[in-house]
């Protein structure tokens, strides 16, 4: 999986890549040829007393570092561009395709772990590639160069390089082999602490309402024991890493001073000589310690890559139609369930089933019942949260799933059951509905929504902040600042989710009233728990288990509907 996300959003790279491959080439023949010009400076100038050589070696020297120093540097920047760049379209193509996934594909991953997968586990991904473009062309040629030019330098210590680089490959091995489930579990256990702090953070009104701080102390307690547990077992193996390292790299350059010293005694070694097979078995090695550190990043790369991929490879349910039929040209404003069956994955009975009813332009038709009968599910249908396992929805005449989805969404207007706002202002959440719209637009959307008043008294009006969640407004705010962002849009189909809830009654009447000629020309429908606030409705659909088992006027249900009785009588005698 790891490759496959780096061939996919690599691809605009490629040639960056290969600009970065050259530069690290020529830094690392530089600095193999190093340690051998030190050598001949010290046995052909030093030795000998040749000041005209050491100056001329002097200089090549110099300007072999140079050159060294200049293409590490400009491949080093390049290699952090390109990473830069790659996380960033990787977190780009996560996020879109988060964008398309419906309801049941968030509600599956969850969206503190989806969160995590498009923050810390593309980081993690970034910063191997990253490790990689900088050492992945660096550390093989060191690693061969570095033996070829020992072996040059002098063959009797070739037996030292032949013991320290496979005891450092294989004490590294298993080290890393240990470490791959901790960076697997680690991943998991940061999902679970991100999910518990989104709850308490976003509950956190229940939780004090409750006197459930100490639980929820506990509750997070316990997630956090539990990363700090696999961050601990990690981190105990990858502190014996370097221990490991500098104790294989320390015992070389003494067993090269200790044998080289001998063979420089017998005369079979010169001193120059010695320190660049020294240099040599170094650069070796630390080419090991650099392999070292991308394997320590690759097990917890891999699981984030993995991850990500997971993401990556689900299919949303909802997908739209590759030939979309044209939208008709007149805004008929006519909303359709034909016959419409639902269930959610693993259930054993339909939320929906065989549900059929009409809207049609300048009509409100009103949903009840009572809860978990399915009226939520039944408006996510309408602008394709969901699609239908059976029958059709249709707006204006044509099944929502043929519609293009900008040209689907621009005739419904919807507002949710849970008033969300985002971060910004009140005039940024109105454009939500239409980013077009005017403030005069926006002012006559508000009036209706009797939203006028409260905005009006914020001291910057309608560039007053919104906090995320519309956490700094009241929940009746909320409502009315949602229904003024959906009369914005102007669409032909409104939908209102049990969108009155949190209002009085008398803003709840004054809002019916102002809605009747704003929404005159539209079909209109509502999910409302209260009956007093729907009995002018044109029809009323009373749901139970998923089936309509009612239609009609309010007084021709009392009649002919024994559910819709017992939902007016038990509202009545909670009201007494």
């Amino acid at each position: 999986m790891l490759l496959k996300l780096v061939a996919r959003f690599m691809k605009p790279y490629w040639g960056t890549v290969w600009v970065i491959v050259a530069l690290q080439f020529v830094a690392t023949i530089c600095t193999l040829l190093l340690p051998s010009i030190n050598a001949d400076i010290i046995d052909k100038g030093v030795v000998l007393g040749d000041t005209n050589y050491i100056l001329r070696q002097g200089a090549f020297m110099l300007g072999v570092s140079l050159l060294q120093v200049l293409a590490t540097v400009v491949a080093v920047y390049f290699a952090a561009r390109t990473a830069m760049a790659f996380g960033r379209d990787m977190r780009s193509g996560v996020f879109a395709h988060v964008g398309d996934f419906s309801a049941r594909e968030v509600s599956r991953f969850g969206a503190p772990s989806l969160l995590t997968r498009t923050t810390n586990d593309v980081m993690q991904v970034q910063t191997l590639v990253f490790m990689a473009f900088s050492m992945l062309v660096t550390t093989p040629i060191m690693m061969v160069g570095g033996i070829i030019m020992a072996i040059r330098e002098d063959v009797g210590l070739s037996w030292l390089v032949a013991v320290a680089v496979p005891v450092l490959a294989g004490s590294v091995g298993v080290i890393l082999m240990a470490m791959v489930p901790g960076f697997r579990k680690m991943q998991k256990r940061i999902d679970r602490v991100n999910q518990v702090l989104r709850e308490q953070i976003s509950g956190i009104r229940v939780v004090r309402a409750f006197v459930r701080e100490p639980f929820e102390e506990r509750r997070f307690a316990e997630a956090n024991r539990e990363l700090t547990d696999v961050a601990l077992y990690v981190g105990r193996w990858m502190s014996a890493l370097f221990p490991l390292v500098m104790l294989v790299l320390n015992a070389s350059t003494i067993a090269v001073l200790w044998f080289g010293g001998i063979r420089v005694d017998a005369g079979h070694m010169q001193i120059g000589s010695m320190t660049a097979y020294l240099s040599y078995l170094m650069q070796i090695l630390i080419a090991m310690l650099m392999s070292t550190m991308l394997m320590m990043l690759l097990p917890r790369a891999t699981v984030s890559a993995g991850r990500i991929g997971e993401v990556l490879d689900t299919e949303p349910s909802v997908v739209p139609t590759a030939k979309p039929v044209a939208a008709p040209a007149a805004r008929l404003g006519s909303l359709e369930f034909r016959n419409v069956t639902f269930s959610y994955p693993g259930a054993t009975h339909p939320v929906l089933a065989d549900v059929s009813f009409k809207v049609g332009p300048g009509e409100t038709v009103a949903v009840v019942g009572s809860t978990g009968a399915g009226k939520t599910t039944l408006v996510n249908l309408v602008p394709r949260l969901f699609d239908a396992m059976a029958g059709a929805v249709l707006v204006d005449g044509i099944d929502v799933r043929d519609y293009a989805p900008e040209a689907l969404w621009e005739r419904i207007g919807l507002v949710p059951q849970k008033a969300y706002l985002f971060t910004g202002t009140v005039a940024s959440n109105l454009r939500y509905g239409d980013p077009d719209a005017t403030d005069a637009d926006l002012w006559r959307a508000l009036e209706v929504a009797q939203a006028k008043d409260f905005v009006s008294a914020m001291p910057e009006g309608l560039e007053s902040p919104i906090a995320q969640g519309g956490t700094n407004v009241s929940g009746g705010q909320r409502q009315r600042l949602a229904i003024a962002r959906a009369l914005v849009r102007q669409p032909v189909v409104y939908v209102f989710d049990d969108s009155f809830s949190a209002l009085d009654v008398a803003t709840d009447a004054r809002l019916r009233r102002a809605l009747e000629p704003a929404t005159r020309a539209a079909a209109v429908l509502i999910v409302a728990q209260r009956v007093a606030t729907i009995q002018n409705a044109d029809r009323i659909v009373v749901l139970e288990d998923g089936r309509v088992v009612g239609m009609g006027s309010h007084a021709e249900l009392l009649a002919t509907s024994e559910t819709y009785r017992e939902i007016v009588a038990s509202q009545e005698q909670v009201a007494a």
